[in-house]
């Protein structure tokens, strides 16, 4: 008899409620003083889990496919402006090959970006052009190519001294698309450090190094988050456990699945996410 994932629950369910207190919040919500008004954030709530699920339950997958132990997925509630640090699985096993490590790394970010695309083309159909003046003084978002595309190709350029005002929506799947590009950075073991080394071997490491040094010099420029997301990446470790059998090669459709994430992560980077406007 399995047993039931208790933690696993009760995780999930405590990052819905933060999620779903932030998504009532942007909605102009005091949560304090109208607890029952908590509903308004389900549009965000749930599109956000929702990408989140189908990230990391499609890595949950493929490591059931390749015989690699890996856990249900647990999410972190957090009180910051998404309610969430995301979700994130343990695997318990080596991998055994090359094609399992592209298989097992690409396929959340994949499965996240395809999600997180459709909900930015539904919010951004949803949300409004608003003056400028309107927004002196709030938390501005950075465009990567990809969601500015969908921006001018949903709504079109909006006029001088006008901005686009997210529904929470369109700010749940820009959240995806730019969490999407956190993971598919190629350093360590995050996501793109798997398909990274699936495709370079240990020349993973070094690349790994150049690019540590590539988002110091961003965070002095132009976003000081980057700095702090560079020292995580150091005390995580730069170098990528080594898979059972290397010799055994990658086929052509593993390759076109690791250059397609890496193709995604050029897309949807954000050199400056946050701003104040």
């Amino acid at each position: 008899m399995k047993k039931i994932p208790f933690l696993h629950l009760f995780l999930f369910i405590l990052t819905l409620l933060s999620t779903l207190t932030v998504g009532a919040m942007q909605t102009g919500v005091d949560i304090f003083k109208e607890p029952g008004k908590i509903y308004r954030g389900l549009p965000f709530a749930v599109t956000l889990m929702t990408i989140l699920l189908s990230h990391e339950l499609s890595h949950y997958f493929a490591s059931k496919k390749h015989r690699v132990k890996a856990t249900l997925p647990y999410f972190i509630p957090a009180p910051t402006i998404i309610g969430t640090f995301g979700a994130f699985i343990k695997m318990k096993s080596p991998i055994v090959s090359r094609k399992s490590l592209i298989d097992i790394g690409a396929s959340g970010p994949i499965a996240g970006f395809i999600v997180s695309v459709i909900a930015s083309i539904v919010g951004l159909n949803l949300s409004e052009v608003v003056l400028m003046t309107e927004n002196k003084g709030v938390l501005g978002l950075g465009d990567s190519i990809l969601f500015s595309f969908l921006s001018r190709l949903v709504i079109g350029m909006p006029p001088y001294d006008h901005d686009i005002l997210l529904n929470p929506v369109a700010f749940a799947g820009w959240i995806g698309l730019f969490v999407t590009s956190i993971n598919l950075i190629p350093v360590g073991q995050l996501d793109g450090g798997h398909i990274a080394y699936a495709l370079l071997g240990e020349k993973h490491t070094f690349l790994s190094m150049m690019l540590i040094l590539v988002l110091v010099s961003l965070g002095l420029l132009l976003w000081k988050g980057w700095v702090i997301w560079a020292i995580l990446l150091l005390v995580l470790g730069l170098r990528h456990p080594p898979v059972i059998y290397w010799e055994i090669p990658l086929d052509p459709k593993r390759r076109f699945i690791g250059w397609l994430a890496i193709l995604i992560l050029l897309i949807t980077f954000i050199p400056v996410p946050f701003k104040i406007l």
